[in-house]
């Protein structure tokens, strides 16, 4: 067996200022050595800033109140951050709030969702639930949508998840801009891992909503932030379109620890790049271990890889599982493929110790 990754390679990789800090997640001590390691949700290992929790116990003294006022100071931050005024911003319980008001909004009988094949399958099973036809167009050869395919007469919404959902690739930014640019229809792309996103070919395209009137932005605070568990997202988009949004939105769906938490995680960017870094770290070196040992990765620009790892897939998830790692679920169009979320350097090391000893 190929000898597992070492903590002191990573903490080379990581730089001497962060190595220490990136071995165990934030506000918790680091899990046992037999616990389960969870490598299946795309969930940051380091959790959220300590501003962000410190956050979340100050704002017990107003749970007794309604998130209006925590909201609109959220709307202001993040209309600033943005450069786009304060009704063009929608808050949400997570970005899946979001997919779900946009596919409710824009998509029904008759008004098809469009998709990417695979891509995170929320929006169409949204889609289907309230008789909408899901029109799956299969990625090109490089994974990325094949944006040629994706504007049929009858769609009502198109759904774009760049960086995608699970292949962790993205598409490039000229054919998304184009895209955008052209479409006649409401066009949702889902950013919720542009943070860490490092390739010349990608862009966001936030700034492109102040011309087109069909875009919806979707953004999260699952992912960078580190916080998934809180539940908090928003999209960005022209006045009308965030009126269309909110009139299939529930009442005070966001809770006012979450916005206290996302306010705090926003006026910490030193964070979010320190996070990134570790990222992109360690994902290099975990994809470099990975083609020693011959395996292709998926080219990713996202916070877990895609391994083909040239068998079927779902039997190796179970194998890996009951040794006590924890990976995505199968995608029945890449049931060779393996989606793994990038942990910490620790866990990975143990990934990569059980991965070898099933895949030899």
């Amino acid at each position: 067996m190929a000898a597992a990754l070492s903590r002191r390679g990573f903490a080379r990789l990581l730089g001497a200022g962060v190595a220490a800090a990136a071995l165990r997640p934030a506000g918790g001590t680091a899990p046992a050595a037999s616990a389960p390691v969870r490598l299946s949700g795309n969930e940051s290992p380091y959790g959220p800033c300590p501003a962000a929790l410190e956050a979340i116990r100050a704002a017990t003294g107003g749970a007794w109140r309604y998130p209006d006022e925590a909201i609109d100071g959220l709307r202001s931050d993040l209309s600033r951050m943005h450069g786009v005024p304060r009704d063009w911003i929608l808050i949400g319980d997570g970005s899946s709030e979001i997919l779900k008001l946009a596919t409710s909004a824009f998509t029904g009988p008759g008004r098809n969702l469009v998709m990417g094949d695979p891509a995170f399958e929320a929006p169409g099973r949204y889609a289907e639930s309230i008789g909408a036809q899901v029109v799956r167009v299969p990625l090109d050869g490089s994974f990325a949508h094949d944006l040629s395919r994706m504007s049929p007469a009858d769609a009502g919404l198109v759904y774009l998840c760049n960086p995608n959902n699970p292949t962790a690739s993205v598409t490039p930014r000229a054919r998304m801009r184009t895209f955008v640019e052209s479409a006649r229809t409401a066009v949702l792309v889902d950013e919720a891992y542009h943070h860490y996103a490092d390739s010349a070919d990608y862009e966001s395209v936030v700034p492109l909503v102040k011309a087109q009137r069909n875009l919806i932005v979707a953004r999260t605070f699952s992912k960078i932030h580190g916080l998934a568990g809180a539940r908090l997202g928003y999209a960005i988009a022209q006045p009308e379109v965030v009126k269309a949004l909110a009139a299939h939105a529930a009442w005070d769906s966001v809770n006012v620890f979450a916005i206290a938490a996302g306010r705090a995680s926003l006026a910490s960017p030193s964070w979010q790049e320190r996070i990134r870094k570790r990222n992109a770290s360690t994902r290099a070196h975990v994809v470099a271990e990975l083609g020693r040992r011959g395996f292709e990765v998926i080219p990713s620009q996202a916070n877990f890889v895609m391994i083909d790892t040239r068998r079927e897939v779902k039997p190796l998830i179970a194998a890996l599982n009951d040794r006590g790692v924890q990976v995505g679920r199968l995608f029945p169009t890449l049931p060779h493929h393996l989606r793994v979320t990038l942990g910490t350097p620790e866990q990975m090391e143990r990934f990569l110790s059980v991965f070898a000893a099933l895949a030899a």
